[in-house]
């Protein structure tokens, strides 16, 4: 089945925000007068730097403000992977003098597992705490992961397959109470639920521009005041000295537009009410022939995943042109494996291999998920 495709007259329907947003029209907007006039580098002395340096200065205060943070605490990187790696090399390089031991959980983003390999290879000891079957982490398994060497947890506050949240107040309990510091991957959840670094109880957090409806190759890290971490990127001062690299100024400006657009639409409830549409339909279409993955309550509420049992997503995705979705199984040379996240969240091959996530985003209308139940009880021979 896999590679088949099917013309259509139908819009092409986008339900993978997880993967990447559109770039939000007010966002462009913002962005304009920096790609098209204010063309000096803002480290510039003179007239044509002070309007970029103020445009900086403000993008920053917008994304503190939508974090509860201040304005300093702020980090440009050039995205989300960027953040992540300068949170825990950063850390890594700054407090190995008080031990090598971090803590994570195998259902991370791989800008987190992958850092974490690298510094194994310089000597850091990793943990990789498992998950239950819903995808959380328990706080309790992370206290006895916990050593006299640790210096700092690293959990993702939810995850981008499953949409589950995980227990972040109560781990940040823990961490501070041992004197650990605290990092969370909060690329999918700023702008879907609402993200405040001191409820959270982190020292730091990752924040992706695309995944906000702002471009790609933009992003953040929000290191709490008094924490020490070394930069990653060397060269000129930038950033206070924490991130070298001459300022991406419109992109700039485009996240803090986004952070601000962000505060305004975390706590809408029509894109969950689109989920549970969404959700519904396709539990009245195919009954026992399915199952939802991960937590249905504590979660992300634009997130799906759907197993269409003894099924591949991929090729399901094959039957549906019309659609953007993502599957988390890979396929190589012809072999499909399972999704890491749902292997460690304990699913067999036959229910996990037909897995397919739907996540909705701030653009997606009633009638986009009407359509797709229609187009999926139409080719429900599919699944039979």
């Amino acid at each position: 089945m896999a590679g088949i495709q099917q013309t259509t007259s139908l819009n092409p329907i986008y339900l993978d925000y997880n993967a990447s947003t559109p770039i939000a029209p007010e966002v462009l907007e913002a962005m304009m007068p920096y790609l098209q006039n204010h063309y000096g580098n803002p480290s510039s002395s003179h007239w044509a730097a002070a309007t970029l340096k103020e445009a900086i200065e403000s993008a920053r205060e917008r994304i503190a403000c939508a974090l509860g943070a201040a304005s300093h605490e702020i980090v440009f990187t050039s995205g989300g992977t960027e953040a992540n790696n300068y949170a825990l090399k950063g850390v890594y390089y700054a407090q190995k003098h008080r031990g090598n031991h971090i803590i994570t959980t195998t259902i991370e983003h791989p800008a987190i597992l992958n850092p974490c390999a690298f510094l194994e290879t310089l000597g850091a000891e990793v943990t990789y705490v498992k998950v239950d079957a819903l995808g959380r982490v328990s706080p309790e398994d992370i206290q006895r992961a916990i050593r006299k060497e640790t210096i700092l947890i690293s959990v993702m506050h939810a995850n981008s397959e499953v949409g589950t949240l995980q227990p972040i107040e109560e781990i940040a309990h823990i961490a501070k109470r041992h004197g650990i510091l605290f990092h969370t991957d909060a690329a999918q959840s700023v702008g879907k639920v609402p993200v405040r670094v001191h409820s959270l109880g982190v020292d730091l957090l990752s924040v992706a521009g695309h995944k906000l409806y702002a471009p790609k190759g933009i992003g953040a890290l929000y290191i709490r005041q008094g924490t020490e971490v070394a930069p990653i990127v060397h060269g000129a001062g930038h950033e206070l000295g924490r991130r070298a690299g001459t300022e991406n100024v419109p992109y700039i400006v485009g996240l803090g537009k986004a952070a601000e657009l962000a505060a305004e639409h975390a706590e809408k409830q029509t894109v969950r009410l689109h989920k549970e549409t969404l959700k519904e339909g396709l539990f009245a279409a195919f009954g026992e022939r399915v199952r939802f993955n991960g937590d249905l309550e504590l979660s992300l509420p634009n997130t799906l995943n759907v197993s269409f049992l003894g099924k591949q997503g991929q090729d399901i995705l094959n039957h549906f042109p019309e659609i953007a979705a993502s599957t988390g199984s890979a396929c190589h040379a012809g072999n499909t494996t399972l999704s890491p996240v749902l292997r460690a969240m304990g699913l067999s091959d036959y229910e996990g291999l037909g897995a397919i996530r739907f996540s909705l985003g701030r653009y997606t209308t009633n009638e986009e998920i009407q359509t797709v139940l229609s187009l999926f009880q139409e080719r429900s021979h599919l699944f039979i």
